[in-house]
């Protein structure tokens, strides 16, 4: 049973479309939301993760989808207040890479996974997942589509993993342990 499932009871249709504009919000809210010095992190994936988790998998999924369109339709939900223009630049595959991270923590919940540890354990993982697509795009959008990469920094892994990496592996765990007490303290006191 999932965090959504244990505050509201049955999902009905009603009940989905509240988690989903409620989750999309919150991703926004979370996009805007920086921490760290000297490299300044949002709080976005600990957003994600939370939704997928607290969600399910698929409920989680069409939120963060969501939350992408909101962008495309040019409201400023990404971070630093960007828009879909976001999709053009180094950070589009990190966007993209969302939607899976929200479906793959909340199928983590949904096959049973409530332990604070294994779902702090699974959410590092599904975070550095994330850097699959992220990395791809950033090294490879230059060949797909066209767009000049070398002015993100992306020319080689060396770079990439300086500027697109390691300043946030650090950051990226502690987020998904955040993450996971959220949801195994919220769960906890919904059922008190």
């Amino acid at each position: 049973m999932t965090l959504a499932q244990t505050a509201f009871g049955p999902q009905t249709l009603l009940k989905q479309a509240l988690c989903v504009l409620g989750g999309s919000a919150l991703i926004a809210i979370a996009a805007q939301t920086s921490i760290g010095w000297p490299i300044a992190m949002t709080l976005q994936t600990l957003a994600v993760l939370f939704v997928g988790m607290a969600f399910g998998a698929k409920l989680g999924a069409v939120t963060v989808l969501t939350y992408l369109g909101y962008g495309l339709m040019g409201l400023p939900v990404f971070s630093n207040f960007n828009n879909g223009a976001a999709f053009a630049g180094p950070s589009a595959g990190f966007l993209v890479g969302f939607v899976g991270m929200a479906f793959l923590a909340g199928l983590m919940v949904e096959r049973g996974v409530k332990n604070v540890f294994a779902l702090a354990l699974g959410g590092i993982v599904i975070s550095a997942l994330l850097y699959i697509p992220g990395v791809a795009w950033a090294m490879l959008a230059d060949q797909l589509v066209g767009l000049d990469t070398a002015n993100w920094g992306a020319g080689s892994f060396s770079t990439v993993w300086q500027f697109y990496m390691a300043p946030f592996l650090i950051g990226d765990a502690i987020k998904a342990v955040l993450a996971a007490l959220l949801i195994v303290g919220g769960n906890a006191a919904l059922r008190k």
